[in-house]
């Protein structure tokens, strides 16, 4: 009797310890979302399945701006084996990406040859954070706080599992990112 009260008791705790895992894994992790691209097309992210990505949210009057030359630079370097940027316009800090798609399009384009994927200007902070940015923001691999400033970066592991958070002041091009990367294109 005793036995069997201690096996269910250990069942059951498995039962919770593994569902909690569960429950956590989908909370880091972004392949259930959506999101919509500058030519207001649907991505379904879980289209990048295999990929590692850097997540990053951009705008085109800012301190940090020039660091769009390092996210082509990385994107460049590691496109080929399986890395992709997704580069998501916000106005959210200083007024600092008031453009339209098209202009910052055109000025990413025209200043710094961008090639890797732009999307639609969103909202990154705040009651209108769009669900990706919920996530990113609010896991248990990243803890929780809102983005601080343009330029944040998060690198996703091939299963869409967030993997690490950077702050803009962090290169794309920074050991630190790059080292990470690597490490996941092998996984």
């Amino acid at each position: 009797m005793i036995k069997s009260l201690f096996l269910i008791i250990a069942f059951t705790g498995l039962l919770i310890s593994g569902s909690t895992k569960e429950k956590d894994k989908m909370k880091s992790n972004i392949s259930d979302l959506s999101v919509i691209d500058m030519n207001a097309d649907t991505v379904k992210l879980s289209s990048f399945k295999g990929k590692v990505l850097m997540i990053v949210n951009v705008a085109s009057k800012c301190g940090f701006t020039p660091q769009y030359e390092d996210l082509e630079e990385i994107y460049k370097t590691y496109n080929s084996k399986g890395f992709e940027i997704l580069a998501f316009p916000c106005n959210d800090f200083g007024n600092q990406e008031p453009g339209t798609n098209e202009e910052i399009k055109n000025f990413c384009s025209s200043n710094y040859e961008v090639t890797f994927k732009l999307f639609d200007k969103i909202t990154v902070k705040g009651d209108k954070k769009i669900p990706l940015y919920k996530k990113l923001t609010d896991n248990p691999v990243t803890g929780t706080g809102d983005i601080k400033w343009n330029f944040e970066k998060f690198v996703i592991a091939k299963d869409g599992s967030i993997v690490a958070r950077f702050p803009s002041k962090v290169k794309p091009t920074d050991s630190i990112i790059t080292d990470l990367v690597e490490k996941e294109l092998k996984k």
